[in-house]
């Protein structure tokens, strides 16, 4: 696509497409583009999920999230956990580098709207509990809902407390709210909650676990009967709870979740958390590979998750929290909603723009009889090919067959290039990082680098840049598989 410019540190369109939607010259976004959705979904569902990034895998393409760090408070001990306040070194939940009063989060989110035009939902995941702290989170979802009410709400809870806001949660129009649940099994619950505290009263082992997981099982099917959309977390525990989580899974899909993530255990001992610390390792690549695959049958699930920090702002697989702390803020923010009303305009008419070119790709696949193939991309949004191999710092993997595009999981990385030269041991990690994926679609690579990734097996391919994801990985595939028939 020619003459590519940039909205919100994002690429996404033609000067000319842009400055038409910026100026008001597209169509309402309740008219136009992608308002069909899903042949498998209805139009409800669809049009609280199609904007929300962690709802929708296509969604986190366009679309930015942000989480505003007002609920310390936490009713549980988590062994995974352990919160740290004014640090903006670690990526992982629990963690923050301010905690707002109320006041100051929506101050906050107003800045962050008017400069992020991508902003579609604010979230509330702690650092503590949202549901446990529950007034400084209802304090900040009416603040933020009388200046911004085109801001989606969701929250995230462990779900002790949850039951006791339901009402609350479905008067507010939050419509997302995620759960916690790591286990159906007290006895493993044992394992991995060391405490919670519960009408007024500390718990411990099996009691507590018990307790927890009754009230974890009240909260979705007091929410799903609410019309409220539920995405329950699991946390991925080797030698834990893996043997359980295709019961789990089964379980949550016949209460009515709408996806179930399945994340892998972040056990480094620098976090300082009780696993970490007592040497529990996290999944590999390939056996949380398999524990989802053992779940395709049963609820949805999100593969696309990157375990954001409890403050962080931005597209999913970046964080622009830094660029917004309290310090930074204008005192006088001005925000109109034009221009996210403009970028949904824009994103509408991509959506369908994609839909079809993928659509006719598939056409030359679907009758191909071959082996799956893996494709890692470098993307930075807008569900396309964007990005140089050296400014990549997570790489998404899809595989392609005869069915279709299926998004698989992302695997993070170093930047390969740093202040304008490679590090050769960066991209040997990076090559780690790539076993078992054949090719790897960017926007430009230099030949030094590429050199070495053929000599470790890996094609890079620099041709299909801005072209759309799907589209270039279905051409790959067919054009692959034309070749190998001809030499055959």
């Amino acid at each position: 696509m020619a003459d590519i410019i940039s909205l919100g540190g994002l690429q996404v369109a033609s000067r000319d497409e842009l400055g038409k939607a910026l100026e008001g010259g597209g169509c309402a976004a309740s008219s136009c583009g992608s308002k069909a959705g899903p042949a498998d979904m209805d139009p409800a569902t669809w049009a609280k999920v199609k904007d929300h990034p962690c709802y929708s895998e296509e969604a986190h393409h366009y679309f930015a999230r942000m989480h505003v760090s007002v609920a310390p408070a936490c009713n549980i001990q988590c062994n995974y956990c352990n919160r740290k306040y004014d640090c903006a070194n670690e990526s992982r939940p629990g963690v923050v580098s301010e905690r707002l009063t109320p006041e100051q989060a929506a101050r906050k989110v107003l800045a962050v709207a008017a400069e992020v035009p991508q902003l579609s939902v604010l979230g509330i995941a702690g650092p503590g509990d949202a549901a446990y702290d529950w007034k400084k989170t209802k304090a900040t979802f009416d603040l933020v809902q009388k200046q911004l009410p085109d801001i989606r709400l969701c929250l995230s809870s462990n779900g002790l407390a949850m039951p006791d806001h339901v009402d609350e949660i479905v008067a507010m129009n939050i419509d997302h709210v995620t759960l916690t649940i790591n286990t159906l099994d007290p006895e493993v619950g044992a394992q991995i909650y060391p405490w919670i505290f519960f009408r007024g009263k500390r718990h411990h082992g099996i009691e507590a676990a018990t307790i927890l997981l009754d009230r974890q099982m009240q909260a979705l099917d007091m929410l799903v009967a609410r019309g409220v959309l539920v995405k329950v977390n699991s946390v991925l525990i080797p030698g834990i709870n893996e043997a359980g989580m295709q019961e789990l899974n089964r379980v949550v899909k016949q209460k009515g979740a709408f996806l179930h993530n399945i994340m892998p255990l972040i056990s480094d001992p620098a976090h300082g958390t009780h696993f970490g610390l007592t040497g529990q390792r996290g999944p590999t690549a390939a056996e949380l590979r398999a524990v989802q695959d053992l779940c395709g049958d049963g609820a949805n699930l999100m593969k696309h998750c990157r375990q954001c920090r409890a403050d962080a702002v931005g597209m999913l697989g970046e964080d622009r929290g830094q660029e917004f702390t309290l310090d930074k803020l204008p005192e006088v923010v001005e925000d109109d909603g034009e221009k996210r009303a403009a970028y949904r305009d824009w994103v509408a008419r991509e959506r369908e723009d994609r839909r079809a070119a993928a659509e006719a790709a598939q056409a030359e696949v679907a009758v191909v009889a071959a082996p799956p193939m893996l494709v890692a991309v470098c993307t930075k949004g807008g569900g396309r090919i964007n990005q140089h191999f050296g400014h990549a710092t997570e790489f998404q993997i899809y595989e392609v067959d005869a069915a279709g595009v299926r998004f698989i999981t992302h695997r993070r990385a170093d930047n390969y290039c740093v202040g304008g030269h490679g590090d050769g041991e960066t991209l040997s990690e990076i090559i780690r990082t790539l076993d078992g994926v054949p090719v790897v679609l960017c926007a430009r690579i230099g030949e030094a680098p590429r050199e070495r990734m053929a000599a470790a097996g890996i094609e890079v391919i620099d041709t299909c840049a801005q072209d759309y994801i799907e589209t270039a990985i279905l051409d790959l595939y067919a054009s692959r598989n034309r070749r190998d028939a001809l030499t055959a």
